[in-house]
């Protein structure tokens, strides 16, 4: 969900500036910048939460790691393709190709996990949710992003 918000503010952000400072709405570059931001992001998770990340990978696929570093290289190498115009193109076409290839990976994670009740997800509390000193329980202290990051369909756990 965090992901998603630094998306949309992103895109947000370029629409204003676009606005102010070229006095034009300019939803491609709005909507590039939002995306590279997006992917930089997600790309520097792979290599904080390798981890977790290579649980993600099925099992018959060998050197976890070594793709996890691979996949967030490329992320965040398709981040600034993104914003290069004259590769745009090329990076766009070669992005929905990667997302096709690790489509796999988040089915396998989904089924991984095991799926719980939304009730009982919503009324965890704050001592279940966090680990002290590890930085998660000040991603948790804001009561809102609890609510979206477990009511949302979609877990994006980063």
């Amino acid at each position: 969900m965090k992901l998603l918000i630094i998306l949309f503010t992103t895109f947000v952000l370029g629409l204003l500036a676009t606005r102010i400072f070229l006095g034009l709405w300019d939803f491609r570059f709005s909507g590039n910048l939002g995306m590279a931001a997006f992917l930089i992001f997600t790309g520097s998770a792979h290599f904080r939460f390798q981890k977790g990340m290579a649980m993600m990978i099925p099992d018959v696929v060998p050197g976890k790691l070594l793709w996890v570093y691979a996949t967030g290289i490329l992320e965040i190498a398709a981040g600034i393709g993104l914003m290069i115009t004259s590769i745009r193109y090329v990076t766009a076409v070669l992005l929905i190709i990667f997302f096709i290839l690790v489509f796999a990976a988040n089915i396998n994670s989904s089924k991984k996990k095991k799926c719980q009740p939304l009730q009982s997800r919503l009324f965890r509390t704050r001592d279940e949710l966090s680990v002290p000193g590890t930085g998660a329980d000040a991603a948790y202290s804001y009561p809102l992003d609890m609510v979206f990051r477990y009511i949302s369909i979609i877990d994006l756990t980063f």
